[in-house]
């Protein structure tokens, strides 16, 4: 996933959390433009920290795994979770 996938997945992600991207912003200590930009796509790059601060308010986490690499088990199933295809 880019970074540029990431961000409507962040929003979705956010929503079903029932946080507003300001509670997201204060939460996370991440300016709420910065989060804007990211969700709506128009954020060229974030650096580590910041974004790893953002999906755990979420409940999220990095996962990294060899590129073209088929996903897991428990990543198809977290995404079947979340409702992703």
């Amino acid at each position: 996933m880019t970074l540029l996938e990431l961000g409507p997945f962040i929003r979705k992600e956010r929503k079903r959390a029932g946080l507003s991207m300001q509670a997201l912003s204060d939460t996370a200590g991440v300016d709420r433009t910065t989060l804007s930009k990211l969700e709506n796509q128009h954020l060229p790059e974030m650096g580590y920290a910041k974004l790893e601060r953002v999906l755990a308010v979420l409940g999220l986490e990095f996962s990294v795994r060899v590129m073209g690499g088929l996903p897991t088990l428990k990543d198809l199933q977290r995404d079947n979770e979340r409702g992703l295809e």
